[in-house]
Order: structure tokens, then sequence, then C-alpha cells
């Protein structure tokens, strides 16, 4: 057992520092203090946050800490801490730690005893999930699906029963091809919502179904910083009993639609449903 007592020791602590996740206007009047006191900074990207601490007029040295150098940087940060130097941990935007760097060097604190304090800050993922229209509580955030399309889909069989709102972050250029996973795995009539640029001057929700987000990051060129967000698992949407649906006159429609046959429009509205091929396969003849 541990208790840390944050504000009884004066020197030597580790304070994690929210950055504006766009909009500069976000930073809090703690962090820029936080910031312009201690003796030095970590960041993930030197270069980058160099810009938020001139736009602050803040002079606080840096270091870099990032994912390729962290393992030889933290016993060197560890031993100013020791020292009783005061630190900042920031990275490039939102919280250090949530899919970003930060939580290895929270680790090797809290092992040596040293006050870690975290500040209260802006976070890509709550603030999308407050406006998103989907239910904010309970939730679960993720972060970024795994690249490899065999894990991605393992992840999400495994997040499919989930009833909680899920929160992913998301490279632009990977948007269509993870929503074509996300049909496949989970069908295409849950609700969804597609967040970018958030606080900044481009900022967009575009909310509908994952079939109909599918087919517009398909259609469309996405820009900027994305954050997805998707309803959870809705057993009175998703369990569609064969009563519940003409299936023959939905296999019919998308036949004549996409002038296509019957084999391949109850493959199509299967998954449109995310029922069975074989179920609607089975209704759609009975009729």
């Amino acid at each position: 057992m541990q208790q840390q007592k944050s504000f009884q020791k004066e020197s030597g602590n580790l304070y994690l520092v929210p950055t504006p996740i766009g909009n500069l206007e976000d930073m809090t009047f703690r962090g820029v203090r936080t910031l312009e006191e201690v003796d030095i900074i970590a960041s993930e990207d030197t270069r980058h946050t160099q810009k938020l601490l001139n736009h602050f007029s803040i002079t606080t040295p840096q270091i870099s800490l990032h994912e390729h150098n962290y393992k030889e940087r933290i016993p060197q940060l560890i031993a100013r801490l020791e020292e009783g130097a005061n630190m900042a941990q920031v990275s490039d935007a939102g919280m250090p730690s949530i899919s970003d760097p930060g939580h290895e060097l929270v680790e090797a604190c809290i092992e040596r005893g040293i006050p870690v304090i975290a500040l209260p800050g802006a976070s890509a993922g709550i603030t999308a999930l407050i406006a998103s229209g989907l239910t904010a509580q309970p939730f679960l955030f993720y972060g970024f699906l795994p690249r490899k399309q065999g894990e991605a889909i393992q992840t999400l069989e495994v997040l499919k029963p989930i009833e909680s709102t899920l929160i992913f972050y998301e490279s632009p250029k990977r948007l269509a091809s993870t929503f074509a996973l996300v049909e496949k795995v989970w069908g295409g009539q849950r609700r969804c919502v597609l967040c970018r640029e958030l606080t900044k001057r481009y900022e967009e929700y575009t909310r509908g179904t994952v079939q109909e987000l599918l087919a517009y990051t398909q259609e469309n060129e996405i820009k900027g910083e994305c954050c997805l967000l998707f309803e959870g698992y809705q057993k009175e949407v998703e369990m569609i009993s064969l009563e519940e649906v003409d299936w023959k006159q939905e296999v019919e429609k998308k036949m004549a639609e996409e002038q296509i046959s019957s084999k391949v429009a109850i493959k199509q509205v299967a998954k449109q449903y995310g029922v069975k091929k074989q179920d609607v396969y089975q209704a759609y003849h009975q009729k």
C-alpha cells in the first residue's frame, strides 16, 4: 500500500499538464502557471510544445520524452526529480498518457515515491462524447484500433457486446477502412459520430449510422484529427427477429435498387442489419 500527499512536498514533483487539443484559449491558468514555475518540461515533441510556450511567453527549458526514447530518458528524468527538480510532462495535445506518451514515467515515479500531480484539462474523447448525442455514461475509451486488419477484427469482436458508448481515435487516412471493418463485425445500423478538428475553426460532427458514415468516408476526403464514437450494443436494435422485418421485401428492394441477384442481395441485407445470412436466406425463401 502506498499513499501520496500531493501538496505536502515542496519540490521533486511530476506535474501532468494537459495542453489544448486545438484552440490555445483552452489552456488553463493553472496549466500556464505550472509550466512557468517548474524547472523543466518533458515534451512529446519539443518543437510542437515550443509554439505553445512562445504563445504564453514561457521560457522553461524542455527535454524530449516520447515512445522512441523513453527507456533511456526516464532514468535521467527520475534522477532530476530525486535531486529536487519540479517537472511538467506534456503531450502534443490533450492529456498525457491518453493515447500519448506519459504512462511509463508515471509508473517510474510512483515506484520511487515521487509525487505525481495531474492537472485537469482538455481531452478530445470526453469533449467529443458530451456533444455527440450518444449516451454519455457509461462509456469506454479505447483509443486507436490495431493497425493490422486481423487484430482489429479480433478487437471489434471483443468490443461488440459492450453496451457502453465506445470512443476511438483514428487517422483520417484509415477512416473508410475502419468503418468497413466495423460494418463487417457489428453490422451497419449502429448509430455513430465522426468528430473532426475539435475546438478548431473547421470543427465538425457527422452523425449517422455505420453504413452511412462508411459511404460518406468512401466518397469524401477527410482531413484533420478525428474521433469516432459508437453507441453501445443494443439488444432491442441489433437482435432483430425474423418476424419484425419483411425480409423478402428487403431483399427484393435491394435487388431492384442495385440490379443484383437474390444471392448477393441476401448477403447485403444480412450485413446491413447485422444478422446471419442463413436466417435471411431461410426467411426469404419461406415467403
